[in-house]
């Protein structure tokens, strides 16, 4: 019995959260072996933290900033082929890096907030990247892709949060009891594996934003760099 196809995906603008998820999962199936070193970054700075106090986890987390950002510049590269000069390239990390800053210290009291304040700037990376753009016109781009959907940005940022997290704990208990690796190994490798998955997301939802933005009237143009 042949299978049906399977529906086209909506597109951007009316996308939702569990599409973006599962557009995530299928660029991250396509690009495998290009895509799998991006997982070095959470699964390094977990590997670091791992059980060490709160604070000091925090400020592993604050102390690789400068590493998640490219992680997720590379992600942005690899959900969207650009042409993109080295200035262009710095000036998206050095703002990834400054974004993602307050995080370490939001995320002392909850998850929550931290994903709150990257659904609402977090974007600055492929605004600079895809655009063009200064740093300061990438903020205030950011803040307008944020705003164009709040709740989907933040909704679709916790549901990638959850799926890599909860794939991450089963992964952990297949490798740890099925092939008889040890606790922090089978956590490295699950890293590996699983955490680029998170940042194709957090690339692919910038196209979510940017076509929410081009459908709302208070769209004003940006400087670009």
């Amino acid at each position: 019995m042949s299978g049906r196809a399977l529906p086209p995906p909506l597109p951007p603008e009316t996308r939702t959260v569990g599409q973006l998820v599962a557009e995530s999962i299928r660029l991250y199936g396509n690009h495998f072996w290009r895509v799998l070193p991006l997982g070095l970054a959470l699964a390094l700075i977990d590997q670091i933290s791992a059980g060490r106090p709160t604070g000091t986890q925090a400020l592993v987390l604050l102390v690789c900033a400068p590493l998640l950002s490219l992680a997720y510049l590379a992600a942005c590269l690899v959900a969207h082929q650009t042409e993109w000069t080295r200035r262009t390239f710095w000036r998206a990390l050095g703002a990834g890096t400054l974004a993602f800053l307050p995080v370490p210290f939001l995320v002392l009291v909850f998850v929550l907030p931290g994903l709150a304040w990257l659904a609402l700037v977090g974007l600055v990376v492929p605004a600079i990247l895809y655009e063009n753009l200064s740093v300061r016109a990438g903020f205030a781009r950011a803040l307008r892709l944020g705003r164009a959907d709040y709740v989907h940005a933040l909704g679709s940022l916790a549901t990638l949060v959850i799926v890599v997290y909860l794939t991450h704990l089963v992964l952990v208990l297949l490798l740890h009891g099925q092939a008889d690796a040890a606790a922090r190994t089978a956590a490295f490798l699950a890293d590996l594996v699983i955490s680029p998955v998170l940042l194709l997301g957090a690339a692919l939802l910038y196209f979510d934003q940017a076509a929410r933005v081009r459908y709302s009237p208070d769209e004003q143009p940006v400087q670009r760099g």
